[in-house]
């Protein structure tokens, strides 16, 4: 790719992998315009909505990659489906990777779906599985004491 080519959707998508694989906060932020979106359909306790901004992004990921012992070692792409819109792909993925400290592995399926433009993502819904990044860190009976005490 020359330099002034605009990525497309997959090109995006490719940097945000490597991003992530990296637990390269900057590297993520750099992929979104500067009003873009990263949002969090399903709600899961100590989670925000969503990311509003690029240094949202940035300042959101850096906190909770700092926090957290897992460590992707590999994305697998299950599917990618390209939308009516040219804009958006929808994307099927498993994360796979361990936990620092316990050295468990761990195998998580989500859902990406990302709106480019301009070179630039402006919104991405992350439909990740919250319970399994608890399970696969220990915290599955911490996680479902919280959401059983928010329910009362």
């Amino acid at each position: 790719m020359s330099e002034s080519a605009t990525p497309g959707p997959l090109e995006l998508l490719a940097r945000y992998r490597r991003a992530m694989l990296d637990l390269d906060a900057d590297a993520l932020a750099e992929l979104y315009a500067e009003d873009g979106v990263h949002e969090f359909p399903f709600l899961f306790p100590g989670m925000p909505e969503r990311y509003r901004g690029r240094e949202e992004v940035r300042a959101g990921y850096r906190a909770a990659w700092g926090a957290s012992e897992a460590r992707p070692r590999e994305i697998r792409q299950v599917a990618v489906h390209p939308g009516a819109d040219p804009e958006v792909l929808t994307v099927e993925q498993l994360v796979v990777g361990t936990v620092a400290s316990t050295g468990k592995e761990f195998a998580l399926p989500g859902l990406l779906v990302m709106r480019a433009r301009g070179g630039q993502l402006v919104h991405v819904r992350d439909y990740m599985d919250g319970l399994g990044v608890a399970r696969a860190m220990g915290r599955l009976s911490a996680v479902a004491a919280r959401l059983e005490a928010a329910g009362s």
